[in-house]
């Protein structure tokens, strides 16, 4: 097998699974997917790193399948961040503007003016995504230079992770022999690949239900606005499951994956389940209306914590287009009409566009972040591989935020 030149590969290390997406450009700009591989993730809790070896064992797994589907081998890839460490905040710089005219000089000063922040020796900057630029008081600005002025402000969101996680994750792919393009915060990733631009002018909040996180973007006038991390997912689900049933981890997640329903009145009442029991036991028969009262709690207590962080980032007022939801989780029954009576919003699955190849493959919610790194890959064609020992991500993300404002605006 050979590598391709034009090949982009996406990494998404997650808590449940890790899921190898390989994609290829093709004439007109579009992606092809070409390879998928996926393998159980044991080496991770709640989307952070705990145990290396497994990890790496996993990822090896996952890699052999989608360079087995794909025909090529796969040197490089873009990696997935999340986890509770994540901490997104709004900032805002102010510079003079030199001889009167915006330059990308001048930009680029106001942004290092704003991410000037004071982050803990522990923490490192991820992503700095421009908001709005601001030119002598003139708000709304999307693409300031040549304008004319004598001050420029520029309001940003900044994501931070914790360094030794960023780092345990490139250790991670390196010692598989990849190289990483690039660490992005999966929440991004994953609105690259479901969010159309209509929904993030209008306003729209993202949420990914993974296994051990859910994570919160909202997006409004065609940018991020907030960013948040709840420490809850699918896999507190099947530790419900397994407890209120009495049955092995194991099967509890085989039953909700096969007769989950998040909202129990759409459960009919004689429809039955067969619970296999600890200890040699037989099996028992149980009411599918059990499973769906044990999982409609728990998926009413992680959306009524998202309802609470929507109102606190000031922006819940502001999401026309409403809710996406993405991630393996969502994919029981009732969990779009639970999040419509929850928000009373609209709501939808977010399923991949935009994209060619493998569709069938990857159409599913559970795929979103994987298809979504290859798409962010795609527009990030100028990059520099890093490892361990690179000195941080601070050159990384300057040089990426300029490439997201020249190609965007």
């Amino acid at each position: 097998m050979a590598s391709r030149s034009n090949v982009i590969v996406g990494l998404d290390i997650g808590t449940t699974k890790i899921a190898v997406i390989v994609a290829e450009r093709v004439p007109g700009g579009k992606l092809d997917i070409i390879g998928i591989g996926s393998h159980p993730s044991s080496g991770l809790r709640k989307g952070v790193v705990i145990n290396i070896e497994a990890t790496v064992n996993s990822i090896r797994r996952a890699v052999e399948e989608a360079e087995l589907m794909a025909g090529c081998e796969i040197s490089n890839a873009y990696c997935g961040i999340a986890g509770s460490h994540i901490k997104g905040f709004n900032s805002h710089g102010i510079v003079a503007v030199k001889n009167k005219e915006v330059t990308a000089k001048d930009v680029e000063r106001v942004i290092d003016a704003a991410r000037a922040v004071a982050i803990p020796t522990d923490r490192e900057i991820l992503h700095i995504l421009p908001q709005e630029y601001i030119v002598d008081e003139q708000d709304g600005i999307r693409e300031p230079i040549g304008m004319s002025g004598v001050r420029l402000e520029a309001k940003v969101h900044i994501v931070t992770g914790a360094v030794s996680s960023a780092q345990n994750i490139v250790k991670c792919a390196n010692r598989v022999g990849l190289a990483v393009n690039d660490i992005v915060l999966e929440p991004i990733a994953s609105s690259e690949a479901v969010l159309s631009p209509e929904e993030k002018e209008l306003g729209v909040a993202m949420i990914d239900m993974g296994g051990g996180t859910t994570d919160i973007t909202i997006f409004h006038d065609g940018a991020v606005k907030h960013t948040a991390v709840l420490p809850l997912g699918g896999n507190h689900l099947t530790a419900d499951i397994a407890a209120g049933l009495r049955t092995p981890s194991s099967s509890a997640e085989a039953i909700k994956k096969r007769y989950g329903c998040a909202l129990a009145s759409l459960v009919q009442k004689d429809e039955t389940i067969e619970v296999p029991s600890t200890g040699g036991r037989d099996p028992r028969i149980l009411s599918r209306q059990v499973l769906a009262e044990i999982i409609q709690p728990r998926v009413e207590e992680v959306f009524n914590l998202t309802q609470r962080e929507l109102h606190r980032s000031g922006f819940d007022e502001f999401l026309t287009g409403g809710l996406v939801l993405c991630g393996g989780s969502v994919l029981l029954e009732g969990m779009t009409e639970l999040a419509e009576q929850t928000f009373n919003l609209p709501v939808r699955l977010g399923y991949p566009n935009n994209i060619g190849g493998l569709i069938d493959v990857v159409n599913s919610p559970m795929y979103a972040t994987g298809v979504g790194l290859v798409m962010y890959g795609a527009r990030d064609e100028n990059y520099e591989r890093f490892g361990t020992a690179s000195g941080g991500l601070v050159e990384r993300v300057k040089s990426r935020m300029m490439n997201w404002f020249a190609q965007y605006f």
